[in-house]
């Protein structure tokens, strides 16, 4: 490199250090070779796995290929800086797809890209809001079923593939599958997919062997995107139009994001900010759109193949994957039009067989699981499947564990009654938490008719949580004065006592 050359390199690279660590988003890769190999053989690998994807998405949006292609790379460049998960892959994907494309279809492709601009702003209003909390009321039997749901598709996906195609196509898959698991047995050094993705090119080419090509998908793009606004009149008339779209891809894309995220976590063993993510997700599909693009968000298959497969673990994989992305189609289209499909659907049913949980159904686990665990594992799975919707999944597997805990816990309330020996008065102690499950069967617990006039309800062991526990202790209370009687209540903690002090009393229907 010549001298002058190398000094403008250093001066641009100092620049660009400068203001990374200027702006908090300092590089996570370090200087060592092997993993500058791990992350660029990783990008690779995700780049050429991403481009009959995004065409297909593209086809279920109703847009040119190019759009998904543009949609991805933009979505993966911009994620890797302002992303909060390192090394997830973010790019057009078929659950936006799906949300987005009625819109297309029915007002056109203006109105597409101004409901992901808008998408991408309301994910920004939901994370700075703090909408990345609730992944905490996420059960570890959901998230189960999520992964082993989202197994299921994978392979589900790659069957199309297998269907009503030449008979190369069978050992090609099987060939493919071989590699990637004898492969890595020789060296390491090479991710295995992409040692497969390569042999099986080579010898469908080279013997001239016709089997469905990524060319077969429709056209790779020639040129970069250009930014610009979408086609559309900035009526308060098109902000209805575009609205619900927009609202319901921001909630689909952050779910399968910070699901994504957090089954990238538990992979990696590392933490990672599901805020800062959630923003990041708004960012992305703002530049998208202004760039045409049909938007998405954490493309959970592709998030494997780098995480679990490859072994990368920075934001640089990321990066790459969508730069890659479009180095192949506008330099190298012609050759990548040429890799075979069953190349990519071998990497993909590894893929499948790798994230799917295969201890979660062992027949030992079974046995040991509780059945509400397993329930909310099966119907999360039943329900993926059913609907091909991560995010509604998750959503009805979430309630029904909270249904199967709430019932669990409404046998923990219990009254036990203990009488005065001169009979004057009664002391019911009431032990557990009351809300609404538990607190409809405390009513029935005491005897009005038989006890003396005074009664002491003690909740010196107990909580209230809701307004149905405080208005069950007033029906109590209602009871006994209906007799003559009077009820004193005493124990009750400082919360408990807040909330019975506000609600006691306003709360008896008319």
């Amino acid at each position: 490199m010549p001298e002058h050359d190398r000094f403008l390199f250093l001066l641009s690279s100092s620049v660009v250090s400068s203001v990374v660590r200027l702006r908090g988003l300092r590089p996570d890769w370090s200087a060592d070779p092997k993993v500058w190999r791990t992350e660029v053989l990783a990008g690779l690998v995700v780049a050429l796995a991403l481009i009959p994807e995004a065409i297909s998405f593209s086809i279920i949006a109703g847009v040119d290929p190019a759009i998904g292609l543009f949609a991805s790379f933009t979505m993966a460049v911009t994620i890797s800086v302002v992303g909060g998960r390192r090394a997830m892959i973010s790019a057009a994907t078929g659950a936006v797809a799906l949300v987005i494309g009625p819109l297309n279809r029915e007002h056109g492709f203006g109105y597409l890209v101004a409901a992901v601009i808008l998408a991408g702003v309301i994910q920004i209003v939901l994370g700075v809001l703090g909408v990345a909390k609730l992944m905490r009321f996420v059960p570890r039997s959901v998230m189960v079923g999520f992964v082993n749901a989202l197994a299921i598709l994978i392979f589900m996906a790659q069957v199309p593939e297998m269907h009503d195609v030449p008979w190369a196509v069978y050992p090609l898959i099987i060939g493919g599958l071989a590699l990637m698991v004898f492969f890595p047995r020789v060296t390491t050094v090479v991710p295995a997919p992409l040692v497969s993705i390569v042999i099986l090119t080579v010898i469908t080419v080279a013997a001239g062997i016709a089997v469905p090509t990524v060319g077969d998908k429709g056209a790779l793009p020639s040129s970069l995107p250009v930014p610009g606004l979408p086609d559309v009149p900035f009526t308060v008339g098109t902000l209805t139009t575009i609205a619900p779209y927009a609202l319901a891809m921001a909630l689909v894309g952050l779910m399968e994001s910070l699901m994504t995220a957090k089954l990238v976590d538990e992979i990696t063993d590392t933490h990672s900010s599901k805020t800062r993510e959630s923003v990041g997700q708004g960012i992305a599909n703002i530049v998208t759109g202004f760039f045409g693009g049909m938007g998405g968000c954490a493309m959970i298959g592709q998030t494997m193949i780098n995480v679990k497969v490859s072994g990368a673990r920075t934001r640089l994989s990321t990066f790459l994957a969508g730069a890659f992305l479009m180095v192949l189609c506008i330099v190298f289209g012609p050759v990548v039009s040429d890799i075979p499909m069953a190349a990519l659907v071998a990497v993909m049913v590894m893929v499948s067989f790798a994230t799917f949980d295969w201890h979660s159904v062992a027949p030992k686990t079974l046995r040991r699981m509780p059945a509400g665990e397993i329930t909310v594992m099966a119907v999360t799975v039943a329900v993926v499947v059913a609907t091909s919707n991560l995010a509604i999944g998750v959503v009805v597997g979430s309630i029904t564990a909270m249904v199967i805990f709430a019932k669990r816990v409404a046998h923990l309330a219990d009254v036990a009654a203990v009488a005065d020996p001169d009979g004057t008065r009664v002391v019911y102690s009431v032990t557990g938490e009351l809300f609404f499950a538990s607190s409809n069967d405390l009513v029935g617990r005491f005897n009005y008719a038989d006890d003396p006039d005074t009664v002491v309800i003690d909740l010196s062991a107990a909580h209230i949580w809701d307004a149905s526990s405080v208005a069950a202790l007033d029906a109590i209370e209602t009871k006994y004065a209906q007799r003559g009687k009077t009820v004193e209540i005493i124990g009750l903690n400082d919360s408990s006592a807040d909330l019975h002090g506000k609600l006691t009393g306003e709360l008896a229907s008319h």
